[in-house]
């Protein structure tokens, strides 16, 4: 399918679908969305510990390149599995422009190796963060126990809606360790019904700027 790089509200660039006149993030700002779903409501619950996390939807790399920037903020070590069916190429990656836009310039070489590094290794991007890249499909997603906190990023259900269902999410549950969270920009009444049907404590919160909520899921109990 035809990809293109369009500027959002914020002046961060994303990737447009033009079929599927979908975005792998916000048109209303790609970096604020990041910050608002999967930092102020994902990372920042784990202020005092260090984590895993595991991404659904590496995409372009930009929920990973701000959680290698928080965690040295919140002093925190960070092992970051980002799964990936479909890798966006480098000629794409070279046209956004996270690293100017964060200001973040002394780590652009980290940026680059996320998307330039092998996958299915560890890549060791610095002292507190640890990448290690799969590509593959979520429905391909075994582990168990294994992650603190789950950013579900993946193309919008009206889209691709085999990627928002039970099955997909009993994955997300039985991945998580207790106590674990799931963030997501979603808030489609199907989609919080699904998490709740495997077992998440689901919560409304608001969204990003252009979305009026988003969900949090919590694995309270071992399933």
């Amino acid at each position: 399918m035809k990809r293109k790089i369009i500027t959002t509200g914020d002046g961060s660039k994303t990737i447009q679908i033009e079929d599927w006149n979908e975005q792998y993030h916000s048109k209303h700002g790609a970096i604020q969305e990041a910050y608002h779903v999967f930092i102020a409501n994902g990372l920042s619950n784990f202020p005092d510990r260090n984590i895993s996390v595991l991404e659904m939807g590496l995409g372009t790399g930009l929920n990973a390149f701000i959680t290698l920037l928080e965690a040295k903020n919140m002093n925190i070590s960070v092992k970051y599995t980002g799964v990936e069916a479909y890798p966006i190429s480098t000629l794409e990656m070279k046209q956004l422009n996270y690293v100017s836009e964060l200001r973040a310039e002394h780590v652009a070489d980290e940026f680059l190796l996320m998307h330039t590094g092998p996958w299915e290794e560890d890549i060791q991007l610095a002292e507190h963060f640890t990448l290690i890249k799969q590509k593959k499909n979520f429905s391909q997603i075994e582990d168990k126990d294994c992650y603190d906190l789950i950013y579900f990023d993946a193309f919008g259900a009206r889209v691709q809606p085999e990627l928002w269902t039970e099955d997909i999410f009993l994955k997300m549950y039985q991945a998580l360790k207790k106590d674990g969270i799931l963030t997501t920009y979603a808030a489609k009444g199907s989609v919080r019904r699904a998490m709740q049907a495997v077992g998440f404590t689901v919560e409304r919160l608001p969204g990003p700027p252009g979305k009026r909520e988003m969900l949090r899921a919590k694995k309270i109990t071992d399933y």
